[in-house]
């Protein structure tokens, strides 16, 4: 039985969502539900899926946000390089453990948003 609820998008708020359409549309491969707005667009991808929905916001994200999405890559290092060709950024002082392996690498989008490619390949 499919439960009442289910997560239908994760929002980000972003400075200019053309910009962010043209960075998180092709990283993720999703494409606009509907013709986007000048301050709203839903992207969603094939599969069932969560969208991702860009709103127009004038805040700034947290530098370690509450939420944060966890990109599963099956090739971390080319998955990493590729959304780096995009537009995105290393984070480069994220407190990584000391003397442990770690499976994930902190970028941030154009606007600052904060994720987190996690390497997938055992899966």
């Amino acid at each position: 039985m499919r439960p009442g609820l289910r997560i239908g998008s994760v929002v980000l708020n972003v400075s200019d969502v053309p910009a962010a359409t043209a960075f998180w549309g092709p990283a993720l491969g999703y494409r606009p539900r509907y013709a986007p707005e000048p301050d709203w667009v839903i992207l969603t991808g094939p599969g069932d899926g969560p969208n991702l929905s860009l709103n127009a916001g004038a805040t700034r994200p947290d530098e370690v946000p509450h939420v944060h999405l966890d990109l599963y890559a099956l090739d971390q290092a080319a998955e990493v390089d590729r959304l780096v060709g995009l537009g995105a950024r290393r984070v480069e002082d994220w407190p990584y453990p000391q003397d442990e392996e770690y499976d994930y690498v902190v970028l941030e989008d154009p606007d600052g948003n904060r994720f987190c490619v996690i390497d997938a390949s055992d899966e």
